[in-house]
């Protein structure tokens, strides 16, 4: 699977972003049919130079607006959903519109349609969430991964975005800002944040409007490498073993590192009643966990068994409904999302807070988060 790394080292704004990919062989024409299909013609130039800042040689991409435009939320999402771009850019731009709006929206405490958007709503907003959705599309890119964030001084609605996607924030000696709202945004709809093992075929640099030398915002492009997912499965049978000693080892044994411990009811010799008690676990742990099997319950032996597994992608994200915050767990193939469950712990707690029925509560933030992830 075609992957891209953002090494985040100082940071990431929506110009660094279309920079690094071009950088990375991505084509200029993209972006000039980004800026065409979003109507932005006559407000949009895109300027695209080779540069040098140290040691280092990279892209800059400058977005100028003439005689800005400034859109509403509605106004920005109209633009995306008219325009001709691949039905997975649109997509994903959707999804870091609303991750935007949502953030504006708390932060000032204002309903979506009262927003003003100031800066965030031009074309330039446009064309750096769709570009560079658009030029990993063009490269070809299933799934994003992105670095520690730097953060110095961040505003605000940079935070809310980041709230709940997985970020990590690290802290930074230069004080200003280094993660812009549409840099945060584009990363928090479509990125994991950690390193993933990958074959490199590109890097790109994309330099940032600050004159540091170091302004710099770095993609790799290439192949994710399989990483082993190999477990050692632990059974025995139990037919003498009280059921809430059962139950008092299997969290034991889930405190202790297990993937997972499954207890199913089974008849065994004689006709006794039993239960075939199953442990996951991964290899370097199979030893320990199999020890304490032994010891805390009354089997007299256990069988290890080498097994391979095959994982569906997951990740976490926060939505905000009107009943309040929660988070749901959202399965991937491929890079892209296919279906999402709430969190259960999340929903009880909204639900006994404001004396709701939990069923309630959990529709309503999948049905969020199916938005969020342009799943409805």
């Amino acid at each position: 699977m075609r992957v891209a790394y953002f090494d985040c080292f100082s940071g990431i704004s929506g110009d660094m972003t279309l920079g690094a990919l071009l950088d990375c062989g991505a084509d200029r024409a993209v972006l000039d049919a980004a800026v065409e299909t979003l109507g932005l013609g006559d407000e949009v130039s895109i300027d695209v130079r080779r540069e040098s800042r140290g040691h280092a040689g990279g892209t800059r991409v400058i977005v100028g607006v003439h005689d800005r435009v400034e859109r509403t939320v509605p106004g920005l999402r109209s633009a995306i959903e008219r325009s001709d771009a691949p039905a997975t850019v649109k997509t994903r731009s959707l999804v870091a519109i609303n991750l935007l709006s949502r953030a504006e929206s708390q932060v000032h405490g204002l309903p979506e349609d009262q927003l003003h958007l100031h800066e965030l709503g031009g074309g330039d907003t446009l064309v750096d969430i769709v570009g560079a959705f658009w030029l990993l599309d063009s490269l070809e890119v299933s799934r994003s991964y992105a670095s520690p964030l730097p953060i110095a001084r961040a505003g605000p609605a940079t935070l809310k975005i980041l709230e709940g996607r997985g970020a990590q924030l690290k802290p930074a000696a230069e004080d200003r800002e280094l993660v812009t709202p549409t840099g945060a945004a584009i990363l928090a709809a479509g990125a994991r944040f950690e390193r993933p093992a990958m074959t490199l075929s590109r890097a790109g640099y994309g330099f940032g409007a600050h004159p540091a030398a170091g302004n710099m915002l770095a993609v790799w492009i290439g192949d994710e490498v399989a990483t082993d997912e190999s477990v050692t499965m632990i059974e025995t049978n139990l037919d003498d073993m009280a059921p809430n000693l059962i139950a008092a080892l299997v969290e034991d044994l889930m405190s202790a590192g297990a993937l997972d411990v499954a207890v199913v009811p089974a008849l065994m010799k004689k006709g006794r009643p039993g239960h075939l008690f199953t442990v996951m676990s991964p290899p370097e742990l199979a030893s320990r966990l199999s020890d304490m099997l032994l010891r805390r319950s009354s089997t007299l032996g256990v069988r290890l068994t080498p097994a391979q597994r095959l994982l569906a992608e997951r990740r976490i994200i926060e939505v905000t409904t009107s009943l309040g915050t929660a988070r749901a767990k959202v399965k991937e193939l491929d890079g892209r999302a296919v279906d999402v469950a709430p969190e259960y712990e999340d929903c009880l707690r909204i639900a006994r807070e404001i004396g709701r029925d939990l069923r309630e509560v959990m529709r309503l933030v999948e049905a969020a988060a199916r938005r969020e992830l342009g799943l409805e």
